[in-house]
């Protein structure tokens, strides 16, 4: 993929970030029902059905469903399962890990976002999963808290990379061996209007600054590392992308406004104030 050229991020007034926030709290809520659906022995079609539900009764629209022919409200995927993931018939199991994605559409605005976490709680997890989940958030708040009005875009995958490095090095130093792959074929993007806009968000340093970030900017940061390779490949269902070597993965993302004051995350139920308080950067909602 190539991040030569460099698109003008599109700008949304003060009224137009209200909507979208409405449409982002539709999917946090969404996706803290998810979590707590996702128990042993659920099937991923009962919980995206769920889902889907709830959206509805919020007076939103599913952004996933029907999207390219994409039959679910959710994205669910599980293990080596990296993103994508259909769901339907399986049965989720305790200890897998499992990463969840969704998208809302309120009067015309989306909102996007995805968590990972352990069937079962930590308690059933393995301690590489717990660590490539764990990492994965906060490399999540640290591409987050690189976005700044005035500043480079790309300087949001260069604080992503070098989060999941330092991690890697503190677990190697808890003894725990681990190997950290940050997958490219997948990265954040613009949102607004539509679920994916210019411009493409890397999560990994790459070479050149990118378009400058205004105020009003709408951005999906969304992070996916495995614990082994960065090549993947996609099932015969033609969506759902798995790791070539089998290796699981976890995927967090936010939608991010930026304001004239810091930074309000659309899809955190607190707006982000925990988390970007946990990275450094200014909380700075509009309403």
């Amino acid at each position: 993929m190539s991040f030569l050229r460099r698109p003008k991020i599109e700008a949304k007034s003060s009224e137009q970030l209200v909507l979208m926030r409405r449409a982002g709290l539709v999917v946090g809520e969404t996706l803290q029902l998810a979590r707590e659906a996702a128990v042993a022995g659920a099937r991923t079609g009962d919980i995206d059905e769920m889902a889907e539900k709830h959206i509805r009764a919020q007076g939103a629209a599913p952004s996933f469903k029907g999207y390219h022919g994409f039959s679910g409200s959710l994205c669910i995927s599980v293990n080596d399962e990296v993103v994508h993931g259909v769901p339907g018939e399986r049965v989720l199991r305790a200890g897998d890990l499992v990463s969840v994605d969704c998208g809302a559409i309120v009067e015309g605005w989306h909102g996007d976002a995805a968590l990972s976490f352990v069937v079962g709680g930590r308690e059933e997890a393995r301690p590489e999963d717990l660590a490539v989940m764990d990492d994965t958030e906060t490399a999540l708040w640290a591409g987050i808290a690189a976005l700044r009005h005035g500043e480079r875009l790309y300087a949001v995958g260069e604080a992503v990379e070098e989060s999941v490095a330092a991690a890697l090095e503190r677990r190697r130093a808890q003894d725990l061996s681990v190997e950290y792959g940050i997958v490219e074929d997948y990265v954040g993007h613009g949102i607004g209007r539509e679920m994916h806009m210019d411009p493409h968000v890397p999560n990994f340093a790459v070479s050149g600054k990118g378009p400058t970030v205004p105020v009003g900017a709408t951005l999906a940061v969304e992070p996916m590392v495995t614990l082994g390779t960065i090549d993947t490949h996609t099932l015969d269902d033609d969506w759902t992308v798995v790791t070539d070597d089998g290796s699981r993965a976890a995927h967090w993302e936010h939608t991010v406004a930026v304001t004239e004051g810091g930074l309000w995350v659309l899809t955190a139920l607190d707006g982000g104030q925990a988390g970007l308080a946990a990275a450094g950067a200014t909380f700075a909602p509009l309403a």
